[in-house]
């Protein structure tokens, strides 16, 4: 007599207690923006002033951070035949 085991679901939100705690946090979601939402607005002028300068300090450290483009730190020989 063989028993098969009952198929497993593949993740862990496809479970009963997965599903029960994405509409927990669904809810508690909806309630903190509808009773925050005043805060959240008012705050939204300083997230943007501080978002430029934390842009300009991550974004701008790229322009010249590759050493393959500018002749990888090496100095040329003068042209001319000097040495």
């Amino acid at each position: 007599m063989t028993h098969q085991q009952p198929s497993r679901p593949n993740g862990w939100l496809q479970s009963r207690g997965g599903i029960v705690l994405v509409v927990f946090l669904g809810i508690a979601a909806f309630f903190l923006m509808a009773e925050h939402t005043a805060h959240l607005l008012g705050v939204l002028p300083f997230l943007l002033l501080i978002l430029c300068p934390l842009l300009h300090f991550f974004l701008h450290g790229r322009h010249g951070g590759s050493q393959a483009k500018h002749g990888g730190g090496r100095r040329q020989p003068p042209e001319g035949g000097e040495q």
